[in-house]
C-alpha cells in the first residue's frame, strides 16, 4: 500500500498519522526512540504492508503484469491501490473523501516535529503542497508518480510506462481491490496494534 491508503489505516491522531507514513522512510531510525504512538503506527504500518504482501489476490494482480515490469509490479500496485481508494472512497471508507483529505494534511503538518529525519519532513510538505493525495484521483497524476519512482531506480530497468500494465487489467485490478481492502481493513482492525501503544 502507498501513502495514502496507509493513512487511511491510520488512527484518527497526529502521532499515528506520523507512525503510519514513517514506515516508508525508517531505514536508519531508531525505532526505539519513538514516541510509543508512534512507534505502534509504524508497527501498523508493516502490519498493513505484510497483510497485503501475502494476499492471494494482490499476488495474482501481479502475475498479470508484463515479464518486463513484473518485478516491480508491487510498486506500481501500491500508487494505483492509492488511485482505486480515493475514487472509491464512500464506497470503502464512508464519508467526503476532501473532507478526509484534508483532516490527513492537517495532522502531517502537526505532526512534522515528530518525523525523524529532514526527508520525511520534506516529502510531508511536498505532499500538502502539491496535493498529492487529491491528485491520484486522475490517471496522469498515477502515472507520473510510478514513473517519478522508476527515475529513482540506479539500475537499468524498463519499469517505465507501468501504467500501461495496469490500463490493460483495470477491471481486474479494480475488482480484485474492492475485494481485498476490506479484508484488509478487518485485519488491521482485529489486529488493534495501536489500540494500546507499548
Amino acid at each position: 500500500m502507498n501513502h495514502f491508503a496507509h493513512l487511511a489505516l491510520a488512527q484518527p491522531t497526529v502521532e499515528s498519522t506520523v507512525g503510519n507514513l514513517l514506515g516508508d522512510f525508517a531505514r536508519g531510525v531508531d525505532v526505539a526512540a519513538l514516541p510509543p504512538a508512534v512507534r505502534a503506527g509504524l508497527d501498523n504500518h508493516r502490519a498493513v504492508d505484510r497483510f497485503t504482501d501475502a494476499h492471494p489476490l494482490v499476488k495474482e494482480m501481479k502475475r498479470r503484469f508484463s515479464r518486463r515490469r513484473r518485478r516491480f509490479a508491487g510498486i506500481a500496485l501500491d500508487i494505483y491501490f492509492d488511485h482505486l481508494l480515493i475514487n472509491h472512497w464512500r464506497q470503502l471508507e464512508g464519508g467526503d473523501s476532501d473532507a478526509a483529505i484534508a483532516a490527513m494534511y492537517a495532522r502531517l503538518h502537526e505532526g512534522r516535529p515528530l518525523m525523524p529525519g529532514e526527508r520525511m519532513r520534506r516529502v510531508a510538505r511536498r505532499m500538502i503542497e502539491h496535493d498529492w493525495f487529491g491528485s491520484y484521483r486522475e490517471r496522469d497524476a498515477v502515472a507520473e508518480a510510478i514513473d517519478r519512482v522508476a527515475g529513482r531506480i540506479r539500475f537499468r530497468h524498463r519499469f517505465y510506462d507501468a501504467i500501461e500494465d495496469l490500463e490493460r487489467q483495470q477491471r481486474e485490478i479494480r475488482d480484485g481491490f474492492l475485494e481485498f481492502y476490506p479484508e484488509l481493513r478487518r485485519h488491521i482492525k482485529n489486529l488493534a496494534l495501536e489500540q494500546d501503544p507499548y
